[in-house]
This record gives structure tokens, sequence and C-alpha cells, in this order.
């Protein structure tokens, strides 16, 4: 920072201020009297006279040393290590805060997102043209509002290209008509023409009825949402649809403030993806919404024994009537005002009649980053007045995050530091350990191709031996091992004289072993993928991660998941071998981890 006025400040405060920033401009601890008047613009007989009186305030201390000038440095260090400093890079549309407090995490989180950190003192912030679309304020001027608290002031760059994204996200509207039908409205002639008319065609538009109003196909609402959002124009949906028969329920529950704010913006809103850690209570806060709307509600799930856990969640916290509560998948078929039913099942076409004959109030999708999938989006075209997700992550490795929001809503989370500062979700440690082949699977390895060198990298030998010893360093932890390769699962399960728990380990004997599992009458689990979404394994507090480092950045977020809950103690070891492409997959994976703020370490087994 350069100071156009070559006097220094009077008012101690203002002086301290003053050498704070000659500190954060030479960027090292210490400075001389030249780095101060060279960073503050000063005279040097300027920039000594403020040495001087901070020296005498006690302030800042000073060292002289045979042949070099003099160097000064603050007497409290805190001062120049823990003191917030927020900046802005408009051109990126990006915001570095170091020391971020918790009001500015509050405030970023609003129209940014955190992008990366060091898991200490910096934080980077992106602000994309989804998190400006989905902000929640009323008009841009209270955005703006926000926007100038984080600063510390205006930024017309900055302020300009989020004005201008904020009027880009209120250009369409979707309606229903006074006759019933449903209609597209443009905010002028030219944007329906120019570019709904040219994105859109006769399958998804009738035709226009004036010059920025057009009829639009039964049935095509979703598809035009997604394409005018891949255009760059989100719509906003305010059609006034059937919410079906009002459905008393309440929740026996009483919502954290995060949650009430979750609830609060989802009904504000009308529709939502619910983002937050595994542990956090997305489940507890779709019930509050549920029960604030009161509506017959249809929730979309992976799995039949994730069904099963909402099912028991409903009668455990609401009062909603057993015979109002109804599965539909491929062990139970019943449509009953609250159904809990698998994405694939609602996606086959015979069973779609069913779900389409019924007047949702609210559609929850639980495990929302599946829905772009091909397969999934389908039960995007179910009509329903709400729609509401949820997700750990909506991470895709496919770049097609955005689709969750077109499909559903837009996001609404919370910073996951707040949580773990509220001690709401327990923060894990995240270590990523290098395992050496053994020589003869070192050989082999060399030798493979390409597809076997993964899958003889994922289940080394000496993983076996690995994963042991982490059992043992903490042997009255409940711990999951998850595995990727089914042959890899059963050794360990033998070596470790545990069971393993598979896509193919049948139903009623997969709910057996976890109900033992949260009970205490196992203490360890070698898990696949089924472990991996959903399923609530509250007290485990170790996550063993194998194999499957090939998978997606959200499979790591999901398998941390599985022990951020709030209690203490929680850890990570993730098994990757030395000198393979799992090594540098293992690091892609931990790396959303650590940009939450979650610290993540490396060694090298052997190497101590």
């Amino acid at each position: 920072m350069t100071r156009s006025d070559s006097t220094p400040p009077a008012d101690p405060d203002a002086a301290i201020e003053a050498f704070r920033d000659a500190i954060e401009a030479a960027e090292r601890p210490v400075v001389t009297a030249t780095d101060v008047a060279t960073a503050l613009g000063y005279t040097q007989a300027a920039a000594a006279d403020l040495l001087d009186e901070l020296v005498e305030a006690g302030q800042v201390s000073s060292v002289a040393v045979d042949g070099d000038p003099v160097v000064f440095y603050a007497e409290q260090w805190a001062d120049t290590t823990t003191r917030e400093r927020v900046v802005p890079f408009p051109d990126r549309h990006e915001i570095v805060v170091d020391q971020p407090a918790q009001f500015t995490r509050a405030q970023l989180s609003q129209f940014a997102r955190l992008a990366d950190t060091n898991g200490q003192a910096g934080y980077r912030y992106e602000i994309r043209q989804a998190d400006v679309w989905a902000a929640p304020h009323d008009s841009f001027e209270s955005l703006r509002g926000t926007v100038r608290d984080v600063l510390g002031g205006p930024e017309p760059t900055l302020e300009d290209w989020i004005e201008s994204q904020w009027q880009r996200a209120r250009q369409f509207t979707l309606r229903t008509h006074e006759d019933g039908y449903t209609i597209l409205e443009a905010q002028s002639d030219s944007l329906m023409g120019n570019v709904a008319r040219e994105e859109l065609g006769d399958t998804q538009l009738h035709g226009p009825i004036d010059d920025a109003t057009s009829w639009v196909v039964e049935g095509a609402e979703a598809e035009i949402k997604r394409i005018l959002y891949e255009a760059g124009y989100p719509v906003r949906d305010e059609r006034e649809l059937d919410t079906g028969d009002r459905l008393e329920c309440s929740l026996s529950l009483e919502l954290r403030d995060y949650q009430q704010d979750w609830r609060d913006r989802f009904l504000e809103a009308g529709a939502g993806v619910l983002v937050g850690p595994a542990g956090s209570g997305k489940t507890v806060a779709a019930m509050g919404i549920l029960a604030e709307l009161e509506a017959e509600t249809l929730i979309l799930v992976p799995t039949r024994e994730l069904a099963g856990q909402w099912h028991e969640e409903l009668r455990r916290h609401t009062d909603l009537d057993p015979a109002d509560i109804g599965e539909y998948h491929g062990g139970e078929q019943s449509i009953r005002p609250v159904t809990i039913a698998t994405y694939q099942i609602a996606s086959m076409d015979r069973h779609r009649g069913l779900f389409d004959s019924r007047r949702w109030g609210l559609i929850v999708y639980d495990e929302a980053h599946r829905v772009p999938s091909p397969v999934h989006r389908l039960t995007a075209d179910l009509q329903s007045r709400h729609r509401l997700g949820l997700t750990a992550s909506p991470l895709r490795e496919d770049d097609r995050e955005r689709d969750i929001y077109t499909l559903i809503g837009p996001p609404i989370g919370t910073d996951w530091d707040t949580l773990f500062d509220a001690g709401y979700v327990e923060q894990p440690s995240v270590e990523i350990r290098y395992v050496p082949f053994e020589d003869a699977a070192k050989d082999e390895h060399a030798a493979a191709s390409t597809h076997q060198k993964r899958m003889l990298a994922a289940t080394n030998p000496a993983k076996i031996e690995a994963v042991r010893d982490t059992l043992a360093e903490r042997p009255d932890a409940k711990a999951l091992v998850f595995v990727e390769y089914l042959d890899q699962g059963d050794r360990l399960a033998n070596a470790l004289d545990v069971p393993f728990v598979s896509g193919e380990t049948p139903h009623a004997e997969r709910a057996r072993l976890f109900q033992s599992f949260r009970r205490g009458d196992l203490d360890t689990l070698v898990v696949s993928r089924v472990a991996d979404e959903g399923i609530d394994l509250p007290d485990a507090e170790l996550a063993v991660i194998a194999s499957g480092l090939g998978g997606s950045r959200r499979q790591g977020t999901q398998r941390a998941g599985r022990i951020m809950r709030p209690s203490g103690n929680a850890s990570v070891v993730v098994l990757a071998t030395e000198g393979s492409r799992e090594s540098d997959f293992a690091v892609q994976q931990m790396h959303h981890l650590s940009s939450k703020g979650v610290p993540v370490t490396e060694r090298t087994l052997g190497s101590d």
C-alpha cells in the first residue's frame, strides 16, 4: 500500500496500522526504515520519526547489527500473524483472505465459493456466475452491501460484474397462465427472440403469445431450464403447481441455527440444494422443511438401505402416521403421502406413471450429485411445487455439477469451518501414507499394461500389513476399511477376521452387519462402495482407504464424511502405492477436503 501523504499519522492506532502495512509490503517480519519509507511513500526522515514513536510506545522493537541497518519488528508478533487481510482480484473474480474472521467467512458464503485453503490462514474464494445467481438477497443493493462488508468498501469493477450476473439471472421466468398452462416470459422482446427462440425448439415452445411471451410444451419445463441455464440465463420458476392434499406433520427436534437458516432460505427460494458435510444434519433440515410445507412428499435415494434409514428417521423425528410413510423399490412397492423411492425405480418408464399421478408438494433428491447422470436425470421431470437436493459435495468429474442446480435449485450451504468451529461436525485429520511395493509386486507392476497397473497398485499386497498396523494404532476405534476390488476385500476381511460388506452381500445380511456396527457389536468393517453414500454409521472414528483412489474427488469427501460426526478424534488414513498413479489420485481426492480447511499430511511408510 502506498500512501500519498508523506506525513506519519499522529493517531497511535493509525501509526501501528501503517507499520503493519509496511510489514505486509515487505513480506517479511522485520523491516528497515528504508523499507517503511518505500512501502508507505514517506521520506526517510518521516519513516524514522514513525518508527521512533512506535518504539517509544512499546509497540515496535529494534535491533542494531554491526555493519547493517537497524531493523524493526512488531513487539507483539500476533499483530502481524493473526490479522485479517482481504485482497480482491476483480479481473479474476476472486477474493483472497488471510486469517478471515467468522463474520467474513459467513458473508463470503453468500456470494462466493471457497476454492482453496492452505489449512491454516489463507483462503481463496471464487465468485462464479452460479454463486451470484443463487445469492440469498432480495435486491442487488442488498447483495452489494454484503460484498462491501467483506471488502471494506466499494470495488467498482467487481461490483459491475456481479450486478451484470444478478440481472442475467432475472431475464426469464416460467409462470402459470390464468388458463392453467405454462408460459415462458422474457424481460424484453430481444431476449425472447435472440436467446430463447434461438436456443429452444418446437419440442420446448409451442409458439408466441406476444413478442416477450411463449407457450411452453407440457412437460418441457425442466429441459427449458437446463438449456437456458447452459446458455447463461437461469430461469426463475414461479409456476403455481398443485401441492396435493395437505399433510399434517411436525418435527420433534429443534433445528440448529444453521439448519434453521437452510430451511428459511429454501422456503424463500422455493427450491434449492443443501450442501454440507456428512453429519451436519441435512436429513433433519429436510424433515424440518417437510414439516413447514405440510405437503405430500417424494424422497428419492440411491439405495434400499438409505430408503430404510429415511423411513426410520421419519418415524423417530416426526409425528407422521406410520400408515402415511411408504417405500417403493425392489423390496417393497407402496405409494403413500410420503414415499421413499430409489432413483432407479423412479426412472423406469413402467413405474413413472405411478409417481406422475401423485400431486407432490415436495420432491427430495438425496445424494443430489447423482441427478445429472443420464438415467437419474429423468427424475427431474417429475412435477412438484418444491424441489430439495441434499449432498455433501456437488463435485462431478464430468464438470456437470451446474446441472444439479439447473434441475433442482440453487445451492444453499454453510461454510464447513463454521460447523467445525461450533463443534457440530468433527474436523478429521487426514494422512496419506505411501506404501512401497515388495520386489516381486514392483516387477509385475512395471511390466503391466496401464489398466493392470491401476489394479496392481490398488491391491498392493503390502497394504494388508499397512491396514493392520493402522488399526493397531487405534485399537479402541470403530473403523471402516474401504476397498475398490472384491478380491482385495475378501483378503483383507480374512486377514483381519472381520466381515466384508459389498454389493454382493444380501440386503438382509448387509442391514444386519451395519446395525451390529452401530450397536458396537462389531468395531471394524471392510466395505466396498456400498458405504460411500448415505449409510448412517454415526460412531465410526477411523476410515482407512485401502483402494478406490482412482475415483472422484467427491468419493474422497464421502468416505471422509463417514466419520465427520460431533464425536472427537476422527481420522482418515489413505493408503496409496508409492511410485504409482495411485499416489497422484490420492492427492487429487484429498485436495477437496484440504480446500474445506481439513488438514492433510503425507508420509512414506518405512521412511521413519
